[in-house]
C-alpha cells in the first residue's frame, strides 16, 4: 500500500488523467470475458470466506504444469510471494543482477537483509552473461533472477540458465526465478525451469495471471517449488485468506482461455517490429529484447512530456543503474502504438 510514499511502479492511472497507458505490460486485449463473468458469478458468495488453500486452483494449475498440487502456493499477486519468500528464507547473502524489478530488493530490505549486486552492463544490452557463475559460491544463500528481465526485456539464454541452476545445486544456493512475463515472450526465448524442478528442490519459480490474462486488478500470483519446508515457511508468514474468492474464480476461468496469451503473442509478431522501426526513424534508441515491452534509452524528459499528453510510459529512473533517459514501454495494439509514435514525433519535433 502507498500512503505517503512515492508510487514507483507502472500503471498509475489513478492520480492523473490518462488516455493511453504504456507503463503497465499487460495483455493488450485486456481481460477475457470468461474471467469477468466468473468474477461476477463468484460475487454471489461474497459472504463466505475464500478457500484458504486455493485447492481447486492449485489442482488445475498442477495438471497444466505437470507438477503436484503440493508443489504450488498461491498469493495475492506475485508481489506478495516475493515478500513472503524473502521473509521465509531470510538469506544472509543474495546475489541480485541490476537493473531489475525493484520489489526484489524491497522485499529483502523488509526481511532485514541486503543484496549483493551483480551489475549488468549497458554496453552489452544489460544481458546476464556467464561471469555470473563465478559470483555464486558456498556463501551465496540466494540468487534472484528474472527472465525476461524487467525492465530490459532480456531473457537469460537457455544454456546459461541451466549452468546457473547446476552451480546453485553445487553450492546449495536457492535460485529464485521470476517467470511472470514468460507467457508473453518471443516463443524461441520462452524457456521455463518447470521441467527441471524434480531434480532441484531449491528452486522457486514465480508466475502470475497479471500479464498474460490482463488480471492486474484481481491480484493473483503463484509459485512452483518442490521444497515442502519452504512452502510451509511461506504459509507460516502469510496472512489467512490472502487470495480472495473472486481472484480464485478468475484464475480458474483464465486457465480455460489458453488462446488469450497466444493472441497477444501473435499481435507482438507485427507490433513489436513496427514500434522498433518507427522509434528508430524518430532517432530513439531501443534495446533489443524478448518480452512484450521495450526499453528505450537516451530520452531524458520524454516520460514527463508524454504524461502531459495523457500517455503514460514507465520512467526507469528509480531502477538501480538507470537514469531519467531510460524508459520502458509496453507493446500494444496498432492504433495505440500509432498514437504513441505520433506523440513522440510531436515532442521531438517541437
Amino acid at each position: 500500500m502507498v500512503v505517503n510514499g512515492k508510487y514507483t511502479h507502472g500503471g498509475d492511472v489513478y492520480s492523473r488523467e490518462v488516455s493511453l497507458d504504456f507503463s503497465a505490460n499487460v495483455n493488450p486485449f485486456g481481460t477475457p470475458e470468461k474471467v469477468v463473468s466468473a468474477i461476477y458469478a463468484a460475487a454471489a458468495d461474497l459472504a463466505a470466506y475464500p478457500d484458504p488453500y486455493c485447492a481447486p486452483l492449485r489442482e488445475k494449475l498442477a495438471g497444466m504444469l505437470g507438477v503436484g498440487p503440493r508443489d504450488l502456493v498461491c498469493g495475492n499477486g506475485a508481489a506478495e510471494l516475493i515478500y513472503q519468500f524473502a521473509l521465509a528464507l531470510a538469506p544472509q547473502k543474495t546475489l541480485l543482477p541490476v537493473p531489475s524489478f525493484s520489489d526484489y530488493e524491497s522485499a529483502l530490505t523488509a526481511a532485514g537483509r541486503r543484496a549483493e549486486h551483480y551489475e549488468l552492463r549497458r554496453e552489452n544490452g544489460f544481458e546476464v552473461t556467464g561471469d555470473i557463475i563465478s559470483k555464486i559460491d558456498s556463501d551465496t544463500d540466494l540468487v534472484m533472477l528474472c527472465s525476461p528481465n524487467n525492465p530490459t526485456g532480456r531473457c537469460i539464454e537457455r544454456a546459461l540458465l541451466l549452468d546457473i541452476l547446476a552451480r546453485c545445486r553445487e553450492t546449495g544456493t536457492w535460485l529464485f526465478l521470476d517467470e511472470c512475463f514468460l507467457e508473453l515472450t518471443d516463443s524461441d526465448k520462452a524457456f521455463s525451469l518447470t521441467p527441471y524442478l524434480r531434480e532441484n528442490d531449491r528452486v522457486f519459480l514465480l508466475r502470475a495471471f497479471t500479464k498474460a490474462y490482463g488480471m492486474a486488478g484481481a491480484r493473483l500470483g503463484y509459485a512452483v517449488c518442490r521444497n515442502a519446508a519452504m512452502l510451509d515457511a511461506i504459509c507460516a508468514v502469510s496472512q489467512p485468506w490472502n487470495v480472495s474468492s473472486l481472484a480464485q474464480a478468475a484464475g480458474l476461468a483464465a486457465l480455460d482461455c489458453p488462446e488469450w496469451p497466444e493472441m497477444a503473442r501473435e499481435l507482438f509478431k507485427t507490433e513489436k517490429p513496427y514500434l522498433i522501426g518507427e522509434l528508430a526513424r524518430l532517432g530513439v534508441s531501443v534495446l533489443p529484447g524478448d518480452a512484450n515491452y521495450l526499453m528505450l534509452s537516451g530520452e531524458p524528459g520524454l516520460a514527463a512530456a508524454l504524461a502531459e499528453k495523457g500517455i503514460l510510459v514507465r520512467s526507469c529512473a528509480n531502477y538501480r543503474g538507470l537514469t531519467d533517459g531510460d524508459l520502458r514501454i509496453a507493446v500494444r495494439t496498432r492504433r495505440e502504438n500509432e498514437a504513441l509514435i505520433r506523440a513522440i514525433g510531436e515532442i521531438k519535433n517541437a
